[in-house]
């Protein structure tokens, strides 16, 4: 075990640095970086070290990781931890192979991300632990860094974080619940008043009855005018998809091994709250208890029928809030009702026993085919519902989070005899009309046949432009055998893409023509320029966004997510611009806001705790973002058909606390 004393020059940047017993702190703005290069070369595998921010929010960080002939980082692990209490923080030399996009992270931790490519610990350069920038002044007292081959020992604070509802309890806010009486009073109120419709001209399905395209198909269906695409809803009607995602109570809080962070939590056995308990997996699959506090404070509302009581609740507040679309991952019995048109997602993407690279199937496999027609017939319920708009493939490949992935060399770097590589190999020898003394030429290699392409590990830098025509190849394969696949079994459904991240590379695009809606997620304040990538790319389709998200830090949870605002009437009013935004470019046909509920304040699964919902822990509405909701239903279908301009302003952006 190796001990790391710090001074002030192994700090990068303007923060400022005061040196403790035992350890450090850093106090500013932060965003400045600490220097632990020597980790590289260090013989422990753990890179560990104790972090308390002097701060009521939570904190994100990097390990930036630069190497030989980089200016960037080649990876960056990023990862959060919560406020005012000690959190360790274990950083694993085995993350650098790049092969794991979620790691684990320690008790109390929040989530860990490693973006980037794989790196050896022979070409780093340059090492740096760097806390995120942050929109206050901030202190992170830093103690016990160390390299160590053994897993730390967690220790944790006794503090409360979270009161009886699951609620911050060191945060006040004008929605927030403060005893059960109240929480009783609100929901029933909520359940029992059906709000007035905000948009008087939308049929039943949410599309504007003053824009008929079409004389219908009894389904959701695209369309395209003046250069313009449209969703037509199954009356033929103009749809602008105003969604919002994971519309359920199940709101999965994490409690393992952080129970003294609980004002309340119930013994297991007690049979009103039993059934909350529930056991999980984190990304890397291991089993993790969680509570619904979500589904505990409806019952403490409504009694043992609360789930009855929370759908028609629910109902009452997305259609008066001028919602038309339950988004992507939602409760199942509420999609029944037929009350609102929805979206989903195939259940199971199709797989393969070997992959390539992270979760990248064998595509050229007869298995995939196979594995393709198993995961399409799941559809075969479905495919005469008209209240299902279409479905999407998949969410974010975690294959596509390294920008300008080159699968091809991946294929060639990958030991396993695929059918993947076999089919590379009948590649290049056709191209090469059987002569490996030309492949010899244009790769600079000394190969003496094509049979040698199976056992080299090594990717000659000449072979990239070769290698990424047949990566082309395999996204083409990759979407088009789902695709075919599915469109057998349900004819009547759009097939609405991948729900990409982000386009990491123009070579994602391949295979759109087998899609009816392109779908991309995107985090931004204002999304035109993605749109309006899509289309210089070629694709010739409508674009779904499937997620997006404004967080602020004056309600709620501890972090921000993606997107950070500084109040919840700047979250109503970014809301409402980006949606705009996506109305008023010819390719935008809806978008799907991230999420219903606030993620719980302690982490949700994979240790995400950030204020993004429309509803708080206790179903309680945010109502500034709330009537900005309203306000942009009652806009929307104007814009989109290119009669009205947007109006909303863009709001400034904050440094955000995410992971």
């Amino acid at each position: 075990m190796t001990h790391i004393q710090m001074t002030a020059a192994d700090v990068v940047g303007q923060t400022q640095f005061t040196a403790e017993t035992g350890g450090f702190s850093l106090t500013g703005r932060l965003g400045g970086g600490i220097d632990v290069t020597g980790f590289a070369s260090a013989a422990e595998r753990y890179l560990t070290a104790v972090l308390r921010p002097a701060s009521a929010n939570s904190m994100a960080l990097n390990l930036l990781i630069y190497t030989t002939g980089e200016k960037d980082p080649a990876m960056t692990i990023r990862f959060g931890i919560l406020p005012e209490v000690r959190s360790t923080i274990v950083i694993d030399k085995a993350w650098f192979r790049g092969d794991v996009l979620f790691p684990d992270a320690p008790v109390g931790g929040l989530k860990v991300v490693c973006h980037g490519h794989a790196v050896a610990l022979a070409d780093i350069t340059r090492m740096e632990l760097a806390p995120l920038p942050t929109a206050a002044v901030t202190t992170l007292h830093v103690t016990n860094l160390r390299y160590t081959n053994d897993y730390p020992r967690i220790g944790l604070d006794q503090k409360v974080l979270v009161d009886q509802f699951g609620q911050n309890a060191n945060k006040d806010w004008p929605e927030k619940i403060h005893s059960e009486t109240e929480l009783q009073q609100r929901l029933t109120k909520a359940a029992d008043e059906e709000p007035a419709l905000p948009v008087s001209s939308w049929d039943k399905y949410g599309g504007s009855l003053t824009q008929p395209l079409t004389p219908g198909t009894g389904f959701f269906a695209t369309k395209k005018a003046a250069d313009r695409w449209y969703l037509t809803d199954p009356a033929g009607n103009a749809f602008f998809s105003l969604g919002v995602d994971c519309v359920g109570a199940a709101n999965d809080c994490r409690i393992e091994g952080i129970h003294n962070y609980l004002e309340w939590l119930p013994e297991h056995s007690d049979p009103e709250y039993t059934h909350f308990f529930a056991t999980g997996h984190t990304p890397a699959g291991k089993p993790v208890e969680s509570f619904a506090f979500t589904q505990a404070n409806l019952q403490r509302a409504f009694g043992s029928h609360w789930y009855e009581r929370w759908q028609e609740m629910m109902l009452h507040q997305l259609r008066g809030l001028g919602i038309n679309t339950i988004g992507n991952w939602s409760d199942r019995a509420l999609l029944r009702r037929q009350a609102l048109p929805y979206v989903t997602m195939l259940p199971q993407f199709p797989d393969t026993a070997v992959h390539i690279f992270r979760d990248f199937p064998d595509v050229f496999a007869p298995e995939y085919t196979a594995e393709a027609q198993k995961s399409a017939a799941a559809l075969a319920a479905k495919k005469d519902d008209p209240w299902m708009i279409g479905y999407f493939l998949r969410n974010e490949p975690s294959w596509a989070f390294v920008d300008h992935l080159n699968l091809g060399a991946e294929v060639l770097a990958n030991p396993a005899r695929t059918a993947t590589k076999e089919k590379l190999v009948a590649v290049l020898t056709a191209q090469y009309h059987g002569k490996i003394v030309d492949l010899n030429a244009a790769w600079h290699t000394d190969f003496t046949s094509f049979d040698q392409l199976y056992t080299t590990a090594a990717v000659p830098a000449a072979a990239d432009q070769d290698l990424r025509a047949f990566s082309r190849q395999m996204v083409k394969q990759y979407v088009s055998v789902p695709a075919a696949a599915c469109r057998a079994v349900d004819p009547n459904h759009l097939i609405l893409g991948m729900r990409w991240a982000w386009v990491s590379d123009p070579d994602l695009i391949a295979g759109w023509e087998d899609y009816d809606v392109f779908s991309i997620n995107c985090y931004a304040m204002d999304p035109t320029k993605e749109l309006d990538q899509i289309r210089a790319l070629g694709v010739d389709r409508p674009v779904m966004i499937g997620e997006f998200h404004f967080g602020a830090l004056d309600a709620g949870p501890t972090a921000t997510g993606l997107e950070a605002v500084s109040s919840q009437a700047d979250r109503g009013t970014a809301f409402r611009h980006y949606c705009e935004a996506v109305a008023a470019t010819p390719n935008g046909v809806g978008c799907h806001y991230f999420q219903a509920y606030d993620q719980f304040a302690l982490g949700r699964f994979d240790g995400e705790n950030y204020n993004i919902g429309l509803f708080d822990i206790c179903s309680q509405p945010y109502e500034a973002l709330g009537a900005a909701v309203r306000a942009t239903a009652q806009h929307i279908d104007a814009i989109n058909a290119g009669e009205a301009q947007p109006t909303a302003p863009l709001v400034t952006e904050l440094p955000m606390i995410a992971y």
